[in-house]
Parts: structure tokens; sequence; C-alpha cells
């Protein structure tokens, strides 16, 4: 995980905020020069900057960005070389979708792994791979319908735990 991913990501959110580093610094409480390293990627951001941020600017790209600093990767991460308009993020998530879904019709999970030969594991293999890269269109599909129609990221996020409560999925 290279250094400056969540830095990256703050610097494009303050320019399309139209925000200062001294603004994102008072925001995390913590001086406009600790926001310059970390945005240049000198100096790694503390959880709490992250926190902080995340919680000011209600960002997906930066939540995103935060959890793969957090995770040390094992995360959806930013795309950045891929059109983002919303009408493109929309047709690549469909497609990605129906890759996953073609992988895991075909992706043999009721027989155990004692019963699989080397095809069966590729299949199960393919059907991971295609839902990651399914899981990372839908999380930008979000980020980028959220930043365009102005719903709040963690507003969205929140609604969904409290639907996951209702049904007792989560505690």
């Amino acid at each position: 995980m290279a250094i400056g991913q969540f830095g990256s990501a703050l610097e494009e959110v303050l320019k399309r905020k139209g925000e200062t580093r001294g603004a994102a610094g008072a925001a995390a409480h913590v001086d406009a020069s600790l926001i310059g390293k970390i945005v240049k990627g000198t100096r790694k951001p503390t959880k709490e900057v992250m926190a902080s941020t995340t919680k000011h600017y209600d960002d997906g790209q930066l939540y995103i960005a935060a959890a793969g600093e957090v995770t040390q990767g094992a995360s959806v991460p930013w795309l950045n070389n891929v059109d983002l308009h919303r009408a493109s993020v929309h047709l690549k998530t469909m497609e990605e979708i129906r890759e996953a879904l073609d992988a895991l019709m075909k992706a043999p999970i009721t027989k155990t792994k004692d019963q699989m030969d080397q095809d069966d594991l590729k299949q199960i293999r393919s059907a991971i791979k295609e839902s990651v890269e399914a899981i990372t269109a839908l999380t930008h599909y979000v980020a980028i319908l959220c930043k365009e129609y102005c719903f709040s990221w963690m507003g969205v996020w929140k609604e969904h735990r409290a639907y996951l409560k209702s049904k007792k999925y989560l505690k």
C-alpha cells in the first residue's frame, strides 16, 4: 500500500469543494502543515485525522481511501484511471454484475473442497475475482451517485445498517 492514497483523495476533495488545507486541518483538529504532509504523502494520516476529515467532508472517495489505509489495501481501491462519469460508471457496473452473476452460476459450491478438482477450484476462484470486480464497480457507483446527486455517503450506510438491524442481521 503506497503512502499517500488518503492524502491524494483528500487533496481531490479539497479542490472539488474549494477548501484549503487549513480548513481540513481545522476539521481534523490539526494544523495545515500536517495536512500538507499527508497530501504530499510524506506523513501517514492517523486514524483520528481520517475519521475527522471523512466525517466532515462525507465523500465516498475519501471514505474508500481511508478504508484502504486502515486495511493496507484489503478493500476497494479508488479507481483514478477510468471514466468516472455517472453514465460510464452505471454501464460498467451493470457489465461487472453480469460477469459476476455468470461466474457465480458456474461455481460448484455444492461440493466440499475435498470433492473438487482443479477445474472446480478455478471456477470458484473466478467467482471470487468477478465478485470483487463487481464490488469495486458497485462501490464506485454508490460514491459517484452520492457525489453527483448530493446524497450523504455516511447517511446511505447508516440507513443500510439500520435496515440490517431491523432484519436482525446485526446486533
